[in-house]
Order: C-alpha cells, then structure tokens, then sequence
C-alpha cells in the first residue's frame, strides 16, 4: 500500500497537451505508419477520415512523452521537499488501447492518468503493480484514445524518511 496519496486509487494527474501539426503527423508516420491518409493531405481528404489524421500509435506516443516529463517532475519536486517517491520498474504490458475518434493537423489533445490500483507482488518482494487508465481528450473533453496499463513500482518503506 502506498503512503503518499498520488497513488491512492482515483488520483486524476494531467500530463499536459500536445498540438499535432500536419508536418509532425506525416514525419511520425513516414517513420512508423506510413498509411495514405497520414502522410498525403490530399489522399487523407478522398479517405473515409476526410483529412490528414495522426496515426493512433503517436496519439499514443504522446501519451508516453508528456507521462515521462510529468514523472521527472514528480521526482524533481520530492527531491525539493525531501520527499522520497517510488522507484518506477518496467511494465509488464497494456491492454484495452481504444482510438474513439481521428486526431487532425491542428487538434490540441490533453493527456491525463489515473491510479486504478495497486497490489503487491508475490515473486518480487517488495515490489507492487501499479494499475493505471490513460486517457487522450480533444479540446472539446471528447475521448479520442484511452488505455490500462501496469508498471511495476516500489514503495518506500513505511518509516524511512531518504
């Protein structure tokens, strides 16, 4: 169980926002996914999308720049009040990725995630699994992607003050 409340279940942290222009989603996807109607304007219009979209996985991508940014800043900001935050591990996989609507050249997309849980791990004393929902908004708070992801973390222990 976690001592310090941004991990309690239900703690909502904003990530921050991301604008996708159009030379940055034809850049993404030329490198990754290079599909028409993210690296052509205007076969992206003759497409059922009707216009240049970013590709899911850098809508996504987004998603992982700004958690890592928000997490140095986590840890920056315990540094300063001598504050000892948990040790992030690697995780062990996403499930549930869902894209609910296109993002367009232009569109702003707000980034949060939320803490579903966490539980300790058997075959790694000391260590728990964190469960977390991220979540993607256009300007508008439309969902656009979400996700539920896990990473292993561990806490500090109970007393120990750094």
């Amino acid at each position: 169980m976690s001592l310090d409340p941004e991990f309690e279940p239900g703690t909502r942290k904003e990530l921050g926002s991301l604008v996708f222009t159009a030379d940055a989603i034809i850049e993404f996807a030329r490198k990754f996914d290079p599909q028409r109607f993210h690296i052509d304007a205007e076969a992206a219009r003759q497409s059922v999308f009707g216009g240049l979209c970013a590709s899911g996985w850098h809508t996504a991508s987004g998603w992982m720049k700004l958690n890592i940014a928000a997490t140095a800043a986590e840890a920056e900001q315990a540094r300063a009040e001598a504050r000892v935050l948990p040790e992030f591990g690697p995780s062990p996989g996403f499930r549930n990725l869902r894209w609910f609507k296109p993002v367009y050249a232009g569109d702003e997309i707000f980034y949060s995630r939320t803490i579903r849980g966490s539980r300790p791990l058997a075959s790694r004393p000391g260590w728990s699994i964190l469960e977390l929902t991220s979540e993607a908004h256009d300007k508008d708070g439309e969902l656009v992607m979400s996700f539920d992801s896990a990473a292993l973390i561990r806490f500090p222990e109970a007393g120990k003050d750094g």
